[in-house]
């Protein structure tokens, strides 16, 4: 049973229906595609987890596989290119396609209210849930490239048609410098295609070039499987005077760190966030930022391990610098919706600060934490549309009193405060602890310095001071509108559709902080036997 393909490609179908309906079917767009991201939740709970989990309890590294030849041409006296339709997914890809078809029909939900255009939007919503969902199945290199790409015009007109006074700027912005890592990613792909080759179809007479992933991660006694002798990214092989793998793995790392975003190449983020509607903001926050985290994980540490442990100290550092610089600037946010999104900068700090530990535990953390995150600023950015929807501002300093008027929004927002700061009993404690329980043991292993991981614990205080100073402004007190008496009757408490969208994230968020194996089991043997191995390769490589 093909389970990746019609997790992928369930979406087109909403997208075709969209496509040759009436122009005013509002209703029709908003069923289609909110019956797609359930049908997509059903199979992947009902049948496409089952299924792999199965699967992994016979061993093996990639599960529920599909695999044909798609593209092939020939090179003449160089041989013949081979490009697959390759699908698989180990713990990493599964629990984000898991994260990926939770968040979507709630974001569906969120976008009901949409009054213009619907028509264009949710086909938009679809293709760019087709996308997110081939990214973390892809294992061809370049159908990966294939839907990551797609997944900037959807989110660039998302933003840019539906967005708030500042759209044009901030959908511009999003898209160069995502554009940007995308062309260091084509330019490295390039390179690769034409140093492995696939030694399924190679023979004597005829070597096949292939960007299949499996076999460029291959290694073994400090030799490359699969490489072509002399060719760009054979060991030793040298670029501009630099080690070209170690070159490889920066500009890779860098196209990533765009997208995650990492510190300095972070400021889209906000901007896009303030400007984008909630749902999108849901969709970015949420499911978009892993995107760049994922990347990082599966390409430039898998392929590149010897560059995983050369640059360990400065990935680690920057995952220390986007922790603290994340928070602070957080701090000094007026706007509620900005806050929110430079906290998620420094969140996915920890994400990078767990993998740069090169341990078990802190890259089984840093997955934790890529899905926790993406549950809880999903919910973050509901509270904010919940407030804007009524009174269309987000100014923290202009609301006081809230739990009085808004009781249960209250609660609900408390929720997603103290799991976002790390309370323990919530979700994000513990992919926080196990990140740290791996940077401190790496220090002590010789990897990260100390420092690094005693100075991250900071960016928990910071988030403390600016969650609580933020909750206790806006909800205590008594409420004194600051532009119009009007506002009081504005602010109703969360209806129907609200309540929808809001419990099962706050339930999740609640139940994987109490019981975390519910989704740690998906990927802890993964991501053990990936650390292992990658620190083994790594290691033999750069010694060769």
């Amino acid at each position: 049973m093909p389970h990746l393909s019609i997790l992928i490609w369930l979406p087109l179908v909403a997208l075709l229906v969209m496509a040759f309906g009436p122009r005013k079917g509002k209703e029709l767009y908003r069923w289609s595609a909110l019956v797609v991201s359930l049908l997509q939740l059903i199979w992947v709970l009902v049948a496409a987890l089952p299924q792999y989990l199965t699967e992994q309890a016979e061993g093996g590294k990639y599960f529920l596989q599909e695999k044909f030849n798609w593209i092939g041409f020939s090179l003449g006296d160089l041989g013949r290119v081979q490009i697959d339709y390759f699908l698989a997914v180990d713990g990493l890809g599964m629990s984000l396609i898991l994260l990926t078809t939770i968040i979507m029909p709630i974001a569906v939900i969120s976008s009901w209210k949409l009054g213009h255009n619907v028509k264009g939007y949710f086909m938009l919503f679809m293709l760019l849930d087709l996308c997110m969902i081939g990214v973390f199945c892809a294992l061809d290199f370049f159908l990966f490239y294939l839907f990551y790409e797609f997944m900037l015009l959807p989110m660039f007109f998302l933003i840019g048609l539906w967005g708030g006074p500042r759209r044009e700027y901030a959908s511009l912005k999003f898209f160069i410098y995502t554009l940007v890592g995308s062309v260091f990613m084509l330019l490295i792909m390039i390179g690769l295609l034409f140093s492995f080759t696939d030694p399924e179809l190679n023979t004597d007479e005829l070597r096949v070039y292939t960007l299949n992933m499996t076999h460029m991660m291959a290694s073994s006694g400090g030799e490359l499987l699969n490489v072509v002798d002399g060719s760009i990214f054979d060991l030793g092989s040298t670029l501009l005077g630099v080690n070209a793998r170690l070159l490889a793995f920066v500009v890779l790392f860098v196209g990533f760190a765009i997208k995650l975003p990492m510190i300095p190449v972070h400021t889209w983020l906000p901007d896009a966030h303030v400007e984008a509607p909630t749902p999108i903001s849901v969709l970015l926050a949420g499911i978009l930022l892993k995107v760049g985290g994922y990347g990082m994980l599966r390409i430039c540490f898998g392929i590149f391990p010897d560059g995983a442990i050369h640059f360990q100290w400065y990935v680690g550092l920057m995952g220390v610098i986007s922790i603290i610089y994340g928070a602070m600037v957080a701090m000094a946010q007026k706007d509620l919706k900005r806050l929110v999104a430079y906290s998620s900068i420094s969140h996915m700090g920890f994400h990078m600060l767990g993998i740069s530990s090169l341990t078990v535990v802190g890259m089984t953390g840093a997955v934790y934490q890529l899905f926790t995150h993406g549950i809880i600023s999903a919910m973050l950015f509901l509270v904010v549309g919940v407030i804007y929807d009524r009174v269309h501002d987000r100014t923290i300093e202009n609301f006081r009193g809230l739990w009085n008027l808004m009781p249960r929004f209250a609660f609900f927002t408390l929720i997603g405060f103290f799991a976002s700061l790390g309370m323990p009993g919530f979700a994000a404690f513990v992919s926080e602890l196990l990140v740290f329980m791996g940077a401190f043991q790496s220090a002590i292993e010789g990897g990260l310095p100390l420092w690094m991981p005693a100075v991250g614990t900071l960016g928990i205080i910071l988030g403390a001071v600016y969650y609580l100073r933020t909750f206790r402004q806006m909800f205590f007190g008594k409420f004194d509108p600051h532009n119009t008496s009007s506002w009081k009757e504005k602010l109703t408490d969360l209806n129907l559709r609200e309540y929808v969208m809001l419990l099962p994230l706050a339930a999740l968020i609640v139940l994987l902080g109490v019981w975390p194996s519910l989704i740690l089991d998906l990927f802890e043997g993964s991501m053990g036997a990936y650390a292992a191995e990658l620190v083994e390769k790594g290691r033999e490589l750069l010694n060769h």
